[in-house]
């Protein structure tokens, strides 16, 4: 298990950390292993340790085998430590939840995996065995599909444990799983990472009410394989540490502070968004922006080109590969649709000559993009004031909900969605930024996908209580307009739709949080946040 840090290393090798942090700076001391640092949101600062090639002689000595059988048959190679040093993130969070469970179960089994569905699985005394399976917050929602439709192929684990970056993929998966021959059990990722066997995160994939792990595997009974992975061909002794000095792509994840981090993203999710936007859903001064912005420019992983007379910030090919390194997703997927780069280098930065096509779609309704970008940067800083936690703010691209309607598939495609905590309120939304709707019957066309998405139990499905659906139109008499035609619809096809609706000049003056919206039937404003 290269790369467990000392606290994780106490819990799997059952050893007390006095013991493993005095074990540690002993093999230290005599360069038989060697230390990175590390951070995420989630995880806070720590060392992670790995064997140098002097460690794994040592061991080969000790062990009375060879070097070459050890890397055969662990993960200790330089190969095998760049792959997982690329996916240092989510490695860390596999890690910790494996240090929980060997809090009820001791000793186990680990196994990583290179292209396996699962990222990794850990055998239990019992000889159960559970796959981990990690979906990255930049994740396509039809790729992961495919990764779960594999593991249905794969080896006959006992259980498998998914870790779901938010509230709504975690919905969604539960749906793409309820066919697995196996039992299965869905986390959020922050919980995951920091949670104890006893802490109820864990959900089936029927059923409302959470669990503890250990409640959740007491469910679990009967051996299990795990299956293994061919031998690599390459299985070179690990390097010699890196100086600190040393950029290259696969030290990203440990080189990269939790703020950089988190601000890389971001801008995947929000491209070509403008620095005071970034200053607003991360929640620090325009100071600590540019400080930010600078830096990941310097290591070449953002560019910030000006549009339309301002600063523009999206990501580089550099950080695009990063990222899907990180979540195990297609590079060439990601450079397709959303890469920054130019066409032609010569040649004036404009949309016609960005290469990635959703980048490129973004710039051509740079007007559109920019209206959004700015509604969620200040819902994120009026939220601040007003004693809400933004949990969730996803992009279009993770906004879209499938479902089937009278045995069709149909589609919502929202500008955003978003998901507002506070301490008695629980407030998700779908953002509709509209330019285009001005005659009535437009204006229904774009309110039919909502009906039949409301009409059925799919809202709460997916999100456990109705969200609201917010429509900004360019001009206040549009919105009124908006409303009498959306009135009109609810009631020839008696479906209901939480329903607010504002214009851009209101929204820019007041805020979203403000008493800016049309709603109901008295043609009062009201607060779209509020619990009425």
């Amino acid at each position: 298990m290269p790369l467990l840090d000392r606290v994780e290393l106490a819990a799997v090798a059952g050893r007390s950390p006095s013991a493993v942090y005095k074990g540690i700076d002993s093999l230290a001391g005599e360069r038989l292993v060697a230390s990175l640092p590390h951070a995420t949101e989630q995880i806070a600062p720590t060392q992670r340790f790995r064997l140098t090639a002097s460690g794994l002689h040592r061991l080969a000595e000790l062990s009375a085998t060879t070097t070459p059988a050890l890397l055969r048959e662990h993960p200790a190679s330089e190969e095998w430590l760049r792959l997982l040093m690329r996916r240092l993130d989510g490695v860390a969070v596999i890690y910790r939840l494996t240090a929980a469970l060997c809090e009820e179960w001791f000793p186990i089994r680990f196994r990583w995996y290179r292209s396996g569905p699962a990222d990794a699985a850990i055998a239990l005394p019992d000889g159960r065995t559970l796959a981990i399976v990690r979906c990255g917050r930049t994740a396509d929602r039809t790729a992961f599909a495919r990764r779960i439709g594999r593991l249905r192929d794969g080896p006959a684990f006992s259980a498998a444990l998914l870790v779901m970056p938010d509230e709504v993929r975690l919905g969604h998966a539960r749906r793409l799983v309820a066919p697995l021959p196996f039992t299965c059990f869905l986390a959020q990722e922050s919980h995951a990472a920091t949670a104890s066997t006893e802490s109820q995160i864990w959900r089936a994939p029927s059923g409302a009410s959470a669990m503890s792990l250990a409640t959740a595997l007491g469910l679990v009974s009967g051996r299990g394989s795990w299956g293994r992975e061919p031998t690599r061909q390459r299985r070179s002794p690990p390097h010699s540490p890196e100086p600190e000095t040393d950029d290259a792509d696969w030290r990203l994840s440990s080189l990269l502070k939790p703020t950089e981090k988190r601000t890389l993203s971001l801008l995947a999710d929000w491209p070509w968004f403008e620095p005071g936007d970034l200053e607003s859903l991360l929640g620090v001064g325009r100071r600590r922006v540019s400080a930010l912005t600078a830096e990941l420019q310097r290591r070449g992983l953002v560019t910030a080109p000006r549009l339309g007379g301002r600063r523009r910030l999206a990501l580089t090919d550099r950080a695009l590969i990063w990222l899907t390194h990180r979540d195990r997703t297609s590079p060439a997927d990601a450079r397709k649709r959303w890469s920054a780069s130019l066409l032609k280098e010569d040649a004036p930065f404009e949309w016609r000559n960005v290469s990635g096509t959703r980048t490129r779609q973004l710039l051509r309704h740079l007007d559109h993009s920019e209206a959004v970008h700015g509604f969620v940067g200040r819902l994120a800083a009026d939220a601040r004031s007003a004693d809400l936690a933004v949990a969730q703010l996803d992009p279009p691209q993770r906004a879209s909900r499938y479902f089937r309607h009278r045995g069709r598939l149909h589609s919502i495609q929202p500008d955003a969605f978003g998901l507002l905590r506070g301490p008695d309120r629980y407030l998700p939304f779908f953002l509709e930024w509209e330019r285009r709707a001005i005659r009535p019957k437009t204006m229904a066309a774009r309110l039919a996908p909502y009906l039949r998405y409301f009409e059925g139990h799919r809202p709460l499905d997916d999100h456990g209580a109705k969200p609201r659906l917010l429509v900004v139109l360019e001009q206040d008499l549009l919105a009124s307009r908006f409303m009498t035609v959306a009135r009109a619809e609810m009631e020839r096809t008696d479906v209901q739709i939480p329903l607010f609706v504002s214009d851009r000049e209101r929204i820019e003056s007041a805020g979203p949080l403000g008493k800016v919206w049309l709603s109901g039937s008295d043609w009062q404003r009201h607060s779209a946040f509020s619990n009425r």
